[in-house]
């Protein structure tokens, strides 16, 4: 990466008339508005228009921005103009720059230096994670037979970053008998994994190394065989499973499953009794596992029951029994039981929890004597517990008007504890055990939240709106009490996401803090496309009713102003990825109603990118978006798609970040989504762009660094709250 940015600067010089017009001065007059008059400050960089035709179903789109992919990422000319955006923003932000750091040393004061995670125990060894003050990067380590014996590091993350701009670790697996350590890292953010595998007494790496992984692996009881997903270089699809034996070359390693299907996920895990090794099939609306005993790595996967369109299953095991958390003739999910012998016949299940109308089963923990539950009831999760041999039930209930719960680690089978997390608006993430014998509840560790926060300081509410075509949507707010008047004079933050199923749950964010206490309203936006209310909601938010979505949110947006929670001309929203699909769709629909946008990685030009399947994650979701290739699907995905909407109008100020290396959502789609909107948009708000050159979807790697673009989409919003409208 240093090679390509020395490479950069010299093309720069070679290409630099290219922007002799519009040469990005390096300081702005602090004493102005950076948003009231742009012909007065620096001159926006002007992309070159190339009119590129895209043609199907007898239409033809012309995209002038179509130039800007490169799957290479070292352009000169690319390069060149990104680095523009850049310092466009930088100067533009100049007036906040003392803001953004009193930001950022606000948010990083608020976060435990030296937080460790609670340890679990397996077998004799207790495993966590913690850090060190200074550090960006987390230490694994463990003790054992007790904490109050010598630790043990099994990985230093922060010296494996060294000489890295990126580095991310997604897996780390100890070996069944605990004298092996495999893990998985990232050093340029495209989420392509180089698995390692370290003798934990040595402190030395075997010579082992797997590359052009997912990230994601299993060890087999043997202690001597992995098994890891490979990814397809172009689409970045995980779609191989191989079988690695420990001291072989790579090129060895037995293929022994491939997803032929590209409408396909695929995932690895382990059973928590240790004795499966179960491979995912998943896509958005068909899911089930093939299953290997563990104890025989040589032996072959199999379907624990056959793939069927719409059928969505996972298995759980505990002794001879299977539990399944399956939607067959069952929207809202139910469990059921089988054993070996009939786990191919669906008849022969057993019904363990049926299915409800008003209530969801998200998620299942089959331990040796207990099952774990989590239920999701008019938006609300509960933590069901069952006796495997006593159907009676006991629940973990949270008081709350809104908050987040779930499972733990909880890696012990044996165990008779439960471990499960809990947060709320106004509560620091909690880590409690459930004693699963005797209901009794005990609170193991709540973040810290540094400097003067007193939960009681905060309101948190949960509210119900009418959208547009009656239709009740749930909101989550928090506010500061000594800050918020009901009078309609506070500004908004409204966030929201809203496709996947994805449910964002309103839990603690110490980040927002620093716009509570400066008197905003926060509100996530509970639309349709998520699965808050259940299977329906999620349904009611995709394919042809993908448009509910945005007109939600905006609804939401109209019932908070109209409730007198935030004045009209103060409302501010964001999102990311998908999220930032749902800002670039309502600021076309709405723009009058928002002062100010932050869209992080978003997915914006959704008719084209669908239409290519060799862009990453695209064949994968057409059950989510629509096929483009079938006309219907087209016309109703254009109808909306951000960057095909693009009209002459004013829109609000906005702030678009991406990285370069990003794999979700290419770089080049908010690229082209800033340029056209420098062509069409007819206002003088800001517009501005921010790539991470070193970082892909999920931005900075490093826990501190990651927090500067948060003070800087702060510090944006502040300074268009703080200037004349």
């Amino acid at each position: 990466m240093k090679y390509l940015l020395a490479f950069v600067s010299v093309i720069l010089l070679l290409v630099g008339i290219y922007f002799i017009g519009n040469k990005v001065p390096q300081k702005q007059n602090n004493t102005a508005s950076t948003n009231i008059n742009m012909a007065k400050g620096p001159t926006p960089p002007i992309a070159k228009k190339e009119p590129h035709e895209i043609s199907i179903h007898g239409d033809t789109r012309i995209d002038n921005y179509y130039w800007m992919r490169d799957d290479s990422r070292t352009d000169p000319e690319i390069i060149a103009h990104l680095t523009a955006e850049n310092d466009y923003k930088e100067a533009m932000l100049a007036g906040t720059k003392e803001l953004q750091q009193e930001l950022y040393d606000e948010i990083v004061g608020r976060i435990e230096k030296d937080k460790s995670t609670v340890p679990y125990q397996l077998d004799n060894y207790y495993y966590y994670t913690r850090f060190e003050p200074a550090q960006e990067y987390p230490v694994y380590a463990r003790k054992k037979d007790g904490l109050d014996n010598n630790e043990q590091i099994l990985l230093n993350v922060n010296e494996l970053a060294k000489g890295h701009d990126y580095f991310n670790v997604a897996a780390t697996e100890v070996s069944p008998d605990h004298s092996l350590l495999a893990y998985s890292h990232d050093s340029v953010g495209r989420r392509i994994y180089t698995i390692r595998i370290k003798d934990i007494a040595s402190e030395k790496l075997l010579e082992d190394t797997l590359k052009n992984t997912s990230g994601n692996l299993v060890w087999a009881n043997d202690n001597k065989t992995i098994f890891y997903i490979k990814k397809d270089p172009q689409t970045l699809l995980g779609y191989q499973v191989y079988r690695h034996t420990l001291g072989t070359p790579q090129a060895t390693d037995v293929l022994v499953y491939e997803e032929t299907d590209s409408s396909f996920y695929t995932s690895l895990s382990k059973s928590l009794d240790g004795t499966l090794i179960k491979i995912g099939h998943y896509s958005t609306e068909t899911k089930g596992q093939s299953l290997l005993d563990a104890n025989q790595p040589n032996g072959k996967f199999e379907h624990f029951y056959p793939l069927q369109e719409g059928h969505e299953y996972t298995v759980s095991k505990s002794g001879q029994s299977y539990y399944i958390l399956t939607n067959k003739d069952a929207k809202n999910f139910r469990l059921m039981k089988a054993d070996e012998s009939s786990r191919l016949n669906f008849n022969q299940w057993e019904e363990v929890i049926p299915h409800r109308e008003d209530t969801q089963l998200t998620g299942v923990i089959a331990f040796k004597d207990f099952i774990a539950v989590t239920e999701r009831q008019n938006g609300l999760i509960k933590i069901r517990v069952m006796g495997i041999n006593n159907s009676s039930s006991r629940f973990v209930e949270f008081n709350d008007p809104a908050y987040s719960a779930g499972f733990g680690t909880n890696k012990n089978f044996s165990s008779k504890t439960l471990r499960y997390e809990y947060s709320s608006l106004t509560t620091p993430n909690s880590i409690y055990d459930f004693n699963m014998e005797t209901g009794r509840n005990e609170l193991l560790k709540q973040d810290k939240v540094l400097g003067e926060f007193n939960p009681a300081d905060y309101n948190s509410e949960r509210l119900f709106i009418t959208a547009r075509d009656n239709t009740k949507v749930p909101v989550s707010l928090v506010y500061k009490k000594q800050k918020f008047s009901r009078d309609g004079t506070n500004p908004l933050y409204q966030y929201g996401y809203g496709s996947y199923g994805a449910t964002m749950d309103p839990r603690f964010r110490s980040n927002w803090l620093s716009l509570l206490d400066r008197g905003f309203v926060v509100a996530i936006a509970h639309v349709r496309g998520s699965q808050m209310l259940g299977r329906q909601w999620y349904e009611d938010g995709k394919m042809f009713h993908k448009i509910n979505t945005f007109t939600d949110f905006i609804d939401v947006t109209d019932s908070l102003v109209d409730k007198k929670y935030a004045a009209r001309d103060k409302v501010f929203i964001a999102g990311g990825s998908a999220g930032g699909l749902l800002m670039g769709a309502v600021i076309n629909m709405a723009p009058e109603k928002y002062r100010g946008v932050a869209a992080h990685v978003p997915f914006v030009d959704v008719v084209t990118t669908m239409l290519d399947e060799s862009i990453p994650l695209t064949t994968n979701e057409f059950d989510e978006w629509g096929n483009p290739k079938n006309e219907d699907s087209y016309e109703y995905m254009l109808s909306y798609s951000p960057y095909d909407n693009v009209k002459k109008q004013d829109y609000p100020n906005l702030l678009v970040t991406t990285g370069l290396h990003d794999s979700q959502v290419q770089y080049f789609e908010p690229m082209k989504w800033v340029a056209k909107l420098r062509e069409y948009k007819t206002d003088n708000n800001m517009l501005l762009m921010h790539t991470n050159m070193e970082a892909g979807h999920g931005g900075a790697s490093g826990r501190f660094e990651r927090l500067k673009q948060t003070a800087m989409e702060y510090a944006f919003f502040l300074d268009i709250l703080n200037s004349e409208k």
